[in-house]
C-alpha cells in the first residue's frame, strides 16, 4: 500500500477531508494533503516538488497535461463551484439579484474581503470585477484581501469585513457564516476543479484509486453538501 501525496487547492478541502477516511479504510493507502492557494502550489511545482495527484481548474490542469506533467488516462472532473457572498450570522443579507445591485451591496458596506488577486481564480476574478463596476476607488482602504481558509472567513464571521466573495465550497458549512446567495449570472465565476495522477508519481495506481474514489456517483450528495455542482451542470 501506498502513501499519496496531493497538492490541492483549497476549494475541495472540505469534503476530502470529510471522505478520505472512507478511502484509506477500504483501500490500504494514506493521504497526505497539501492545501495552498493556487498561485503558491505552482511555485511549488515549479521549484521541484512532488505530488502523485494535482487538484486544481480544470484549465489549469490543461496546462500541465499539455507540458506532459498529469496524466491524461487518470483524470477526472470533481464539480463546479461559483463565487457567492456570506455575511456574519444575524446579519442582513444583500441583494444580489443583479450586477448593480451587487455594486450597491459593496459600496454600502463598511469592509470588504475576498482573496488576493492573482493568488486564486475568485480573487483575481473579484479583484476585476471591482475595476469593471467602476467602484476601485471608493473601495480603496475597504477592501481586506484574504483567502477564505487563511482568515477570511474569520473576518466575515468577527464582524470586521460586513461581506465575504468566496468560492462556495470554502464558506457553505463555516461556522459564524450565513451564504447570502451567489453572484448573479453575468458577473460570475464557475471554476471547474479535476484532479488529476502527475507522471512524477511512484503511486500512480493508488493516486488513481483516490480519484475513482472521490469521483464514484455514490459521494455525489456530499460533495453537492460542501458547496461542488456536478459536472456537466
Amino acid at each position: 500500500m501506498s502513501t499519496i501525496r496531493i497538492m490541492s487547492g483549497g476549494a475541495p478541502k472540505e469534503i476530502f477531508l470529510l471522505l478520505t477516511p472512507q478511502f484509506e479504510r477500504q483501500s490500504g493507502h494514506k493521504v497526505e494533503y497539501i492545501f495552498a492557494v493556487m498561485s503558491a502550489l505552482r511555485d511549488r511545482l515549479a521549484a521541484g516538488e512532488k505530488a502523485d495527484v494535482l487538484v486544481m481548474p480544470t484549465n489549469i490542469l490543461d496546462g500541465y497535461q499539455r507540458d506532459g506533467a498529469v496524466l491524461a488516462r487518470h483524470r477526472a472532473t470533481l464539480g463546479l463551484v461559483s463565487i457567492n457572498a456570506v455575511v456574519r450570522n444575524g446579519a442582513p443579507k444583500p441583494d444580489l439579484s443583479t450586477p448593480e445591485k451587487v455594486k450597491q451591496a459593496i459600496l454600502g458596506s463598511r469592509a470588504i474581503t475576498h482573496a488576493t488577486p492573482g493568488a486564486t481564480p475568485s480573487g483575481t476574478h473579484m479583484g476585476k470585477l471591482i475595476e469593471q463596476l467602476g467602484i476601485a476607488d471608493a473601495m480603496k482602504g475597504r477592501i481586506i484581501h484574504r483567502p477564505a481558509l487563511e482568515g477570511g472567513v474569520q473576518l466575515v464571521a468577527s464582524g470586521e469585513a460586513e461581506i465575504g466573495f468566496y468560492p462556495k465550497s470554502e464558506v457553505v458549512n463555516t461556522d459564524g457564516l450565513t451564504v447570502a446567495g451567489p453572484l448573479p449570472s453575468q458577473i460570475q465565476l464557475t471554476t471547474i476543479y479535476g484532479a488529476a495522477v502527475t507522471t512524477a508519481s511512484a503511486a500512480p495506481d493508488a493516486g488513481a484509486a483516490f480519484i475513482a474514489f472521490m469521483t464514484d456517483p455514490a459521494h455525489r450528495a456530499a460533495w453537492a453538501h460542501a458547496g461542488f455542482d456536478p459536472p456537466g451542470a
